[in-house]
């Protein structure tokens, strides 16, 4: 193979534009797997409620107030799980803006293209999940709501 032809097979960084195919799926592929985590967490929201419900309500035919702490579990797993989504969401909402400004500098290469992968996980953004208004108020809430139920029960 001459020079030529190499030439011809390998993009150049000015051929990835926004008009790209390459780029289009990129940002595609990168758009549904920030939906995908936004919609995992939500999920965790709802199944915490369902199954915190449910072992509410066995505990209250049971009437056995202890039994409500098992409660506990599923909101802490939960919590756990949401956290790490939330964190995942963000960093790939990072690389989707870090992508796009480097297409509109027009220095996205190949292995910018054909590469999704989170920018910046770690235990910071973890710690920055679990701050977040959209984890900790509804976890703290179904705690409480465990707390309510048991002193009812008791009483």
């Amino acid at each position: 193979m001459n020079s030529n032809n190499k030439k011809e097979t390998v993009k150049k960084q000015s051929d990835f534009n926004s008009d790209s195919p390459a780029v289009q799926a990129h940002l595609t592929i990168t758009q549904s797997v920030i939906q995908r985590m936004a919609s995992n967490s939500a999920s965790c929201k709802a199944w915490c409620i369902t199954l915190v419900s449910a072992i509410l309500v066995i505990v209250a035919d049971k009437k056995c107030p202890n039994l409500s702490l098992i409660a506990f579990i599923p909101v802490a797993l939960f919590f756990f799980l949401d956290v790490y989504y939330l964190a995942l969401e963000r960093c790939f909402r990072n690389t989707y803006n870090s992508f796009i400004n480097k297409l509109r500098d027009g220095s996205v290469s190949a292995e910018d293209v054909y590469a999704v992968k989170p920018l910046g996980f770690g235990l910071q953004e973890i710690i920055r999940a679990v701050a977040s208004f959209s984890v900790w108020p509804f976890y703290s809430m179904l705690a409480i709501m465990i707390i309510i139920a048991r002193i009812i029960l008791i009483g």
